[in-house]
């Protein structure tokens, strides 16, 4: 490990890597781009935060951030997340992904309580997951497809928030931007 990270680099490409043949051919919504960019995105507001606040373990936060997607939007199980990356990182992929056998409606507050009984380096994910997910919306979404996703926005930072003044307060100002989109 490099001794002037408090995350480990080799930990870093191993789950990045895994994450780029799992996603290997999906595109991120709105933009034509690998959906690996999202990923990316979301890794790099980990690791800015690791540079500014204290945290217990880095690696967990990374790894998370890197497979946050793999278990909702491909055919990798948790089992093999458990086999890969030990329990802890199984665990917070885990909550961090809606279940289907959950209603529409109720699946992002299922994954926040799930997501509140892991460790907070797994709410940071979430916070900078959410951060990714808020530039300008799509030109085909409706109005109210906007306002709900602006709502869902709020309630990941008022559920998360505690988990990093940094990533709260980043996602709180993308929420802002953000409301200008409704009308």
């Amino acid at each position: 490990m490099n001794k002037s990270l408090s995350w480990s680099q080799e930990e870093y490409i191993r789950a990045y890597y895994f994450a780029a043949k799992a996603h290997r051919g999906q595109v991120f919504s709105g933009t034509g781009l690998p959906f690996l960019i999202h990923i990316s995105f979301v890794s790099m507001e980990i690791i800015a935060v690791l540079a500014v606040e204290k945290v217990n373990h880095p690696d967990l936060a990374v790894q998370c951030a890197l497979l946050h997607d793999v278990i909702e939007d491909t055919d990798i199980s948790y089992q093999t997340i458990k086999e890969t990356f030990g329990i802890k990182v199984a665990n917070g992929v885990d909550a961090l992904s809606k279940r289907d056998e959950v209603k529409k409606a109720q699946r992002l507050s299922d994954s926040l309580n799930r997501i509140q009984d892991q460790p907070h380096e797994v709410w940071m994910v979430k916070l900078a997951d959410r951060i990714s997910n808020l530039p300008p919306p799509p030109h085909h979404w409706t109005q109210t497809k906007i306002t709900v996703y602006w709502k869902s926005s709020t309630e990941v930072y008022e559920a998360l928030k505690g988990a990093s003044p940094y990533l709260g307060e980043r996602l709180l100002q993308k929420i802002d931007n953000y409301s200008n989109y409704i009308k």
